[in-house]
């Protein structure tokens, strides 16, 4: 349930989170001063600080947008579709081989791929030079950090494939232009555009196009690694989700910032990853005003990368993963560590008005960007 933690400039923040850091904290009250906020602010149980707004962060404005409000990669979500196959018997390390040779991670990009076209252009030349140069090579490519597929079991012992990624390089140099403009010409310390000038609308149509990206790069992804199940199973998938969680959106007459956080109207079907070795949930969305009808895009972090190698022994981490199959050559994944991580069963506790789980996933197959 949401606790008021502060009143800056009329503005109460609302957060969800049984704890919040001095730091996140700071950086709710830095946002509750900005002159376009209205209303109030939400922050979700996964809250976490991050470059200018906290990653779980939700507000709305009248007629402006904020870039730095909307994370460092733009229309980022996750997907989900299901196989009506038992995942006894599976081949997992197959599975596991094939992602790898055909999903690029990382750094890793195509090699001449088209894929599918975007018509509509970017605001300046340079974006559009960007959008030639990289759209071919990075749509359907997971990227790295938190980016990941994942193949799930649930409770009847079905199949689950997960992807979570967006809009890479292009998203980030979309973002990036943006918030340069903003800093010349936006309102406020954390600076947002006016929708009224032509810096607000080239930003909100950027924007836009980034989560068509972003959503295509899923679509990818999901046929990609969708063969290597389909290969031992002999079927295709007949469900499909997808949530994302970097975004604005005009809603109720206002415009919704989501920074690490994913709408969940009532009754819509939403996603809540764990870590890569804890469970994730398909949820209902319960519609709630407070939270502006959204809830927590995952478990949210509780080291820094750098702390997670710090402090997280191999083999506690090679512990945590046993029962997953993943690159266990690849010693930078501890930085994605389920220690790294909030619990995810106390962060649907604590948003326990916002949603409703419907299905636990437990992973056995991880590919990390």
């Amino acid at each position: 349930m949401a606790r008021m933690i502060e009143v800056a400039r009329g503005i109460p923040i609302w957060v969800w989170g049984r704890t919040v850091t001095a730091e996140a904290q700071a950086q709710l009250e830095k946002l509750a001063r900005q002159p376009y906020v209205v209303g109030h602010i939400a922050a979700m149980p996964d809250l976490h600080v991050a470059s200018g707004v906290a990653v779980g962060s939700v507000f709305a404005t009248e007629r402006f947008i904020v870039p730095s409000a909307l994370g460092g990669d733009l229309g980022c979500g996750v997907s989900a579709v299901h196989f009506a196959a038992q995942a006894s018997g599976l081949d997992l390390r197959r599975v596991f081989a094939e992602w790898s040779a055909r999903i690029p991670v990382g750094d890793a990009v195509h090699r001449g791929r088209q894929g599918e076209a975007f018509e509509a252009p970017l605001s300046t030349q340079a974006l559009e030079h960007q959008r030639e140069r990289l759209a071919p090579k990075h749509l359907g490519t997971l990227g790295g950090g938190n980016h990941f597929v994942e193949l799930d079991r649930d409770a009847s012992g079905e199949l689950w494939l997960l992807v979570h990624s967006g809009s890479r390089g292009l998203g980030a140099a979309i973002g990036a232009h943006h918030a340069k403009a903003a800093e010349a010409r936006g309102v406020g310390s954390i600076p947002g555009l006016d929708l009224a000038s032509p810096e607000g609308q080239a930003c909100l149509a950027d924007t836009a196009w980034a989560l068509a990206f972003a959503a295509a790069n899923r679509r990818a992804l999901v046929a990609a690694a969708s063969e290597a199940i389909t290969a031992q199973t002999g079927l295709a998938a007949d469900d499909a989700i997808d949530v994302h969680h970097n975004f604005v959106a005009q809603e109720g007459g206002r415009w919704i910032h989501r920074k690490g956080a994913i709408p969940a109207a009532a009754g819509a079907r939403v996603l809540i990853p764990g870590s890569m070795g804890t469970a994730s949930y398909v949820a209902e969305g319960l519609g709630e005003a407070l939270s502006f009808r959204s809830a927590s895009h995952g478990a949210g972090r509780v080291m820094t990368r750098k702390q997670a190698h710090e402090r997280i022994p191999p083999q506690r981490f090679r512990h945590s993963m046993r029962r997953v199959v993943h690159d266990e050559r690849k010693s930078s994944l501890v930085e994605e560590a389920p220690a790294a991580y909030r619990e995810i069963g106390e962060v649907l506790e604590d948003e326990a008005d916002l949603v409703r789980p419907q299905r636990r996933l437990e992973p056995l197959v991880v590919l990390k960007g």
